[in-house]
C-alpha cells in the first residue's frame, strides 16, 4: 500500500517521487540542451545529517568530483541502515540528488558533445576548402612558371 508508514518515507515511496518529478520536469524542460551549467551544481541540503558542514560555504563541484560525492553518500546511507539511526532519509535524498545531477550533465555533456560535432564537421568543410584554394593556387603559379620559362627560352 503506497503512502503506509507514517512521516517516515520508504524507499518504494521516495522512489516513486523521484520518477513523478523527472516526468514533470522531462514536460517542462523540452530538450536536453535546456540544461544550464548552473543546474549542475547540486543544491544544498535544507539540514545535515550527522553534525556534517554544510556545503554552502563549500566550493562548487567539479563533474569528476560526482564519483566521489555518489560514493561517500552511499557509504553513509550503508552506515546508517545497518544502524538505527534515522538519518537514512536524509541521506537517501541526498544520494537521488546526486543520481539527478549525474543525469543532468550526461544529458549536458550529450547536448555539447553534438554541437562539438556540428562545429568539427564545418571545420572540416573549410580545411577542404582551403585545400582545394591551395591546390588552385599551386597549379596557377605553376603555369606561370611555365609560361615565364617559355618566354625566356
Amino acid at each position: 500500500m503506497r503512502g503506509a508508514g507514517g512521516p517516515l518515507l520508504c524507499i518504494g515511496d521516495l522512489l516513486h517521487d523521484l520518477a513523478d518529478d523527472d516526468a514533470g520536469a522531462a514536460d517542462h524542460q523540452g530538450s536536453p540542451s535546456s540544461v544550464s551549467p548552473s543546474m549542475l551544481s547540486p543544491s544544498p541540503p535544507s539540514s545535515t545529517a550527522g553534525g556534517a558542514v554544510p556545503r554552502g560555504d563549500a566550493p562548487p563541484l567539479r563533474p569528476s568530483d560526482l564519483h566521489d560525492q555518489f560514493q561517500e553518500t552511499y557509504t553513509q546511507l550503508t552506515e546508517s541502515l545497518m544502524g538505527t539511526d534515522h538519518s537514512w532519509t536524509a541521506l537517501t535524498l541526498k544520494l537521488c540528488s546526486a543520481v539527478e545531477t549525474a543525469d543532468k550533465l550526461v544529458n549536458f555533456a550529450n547536448s555539447n558533445v553534438e554541437l562539438l560535432l556540428k562545429k568539427v564537421h564545418v571545420l572540416e568543410s573549410i580545411i577542404k576548402r582551403s585545400d582545394a584554394a591551395i591546390q588552385i593556387a599551386k597549379a596557377i603559379e605553376d603555369t606561370k612558371i611555365k609560361e615565364e620559362t617559355r618566354r625566356d627560352s
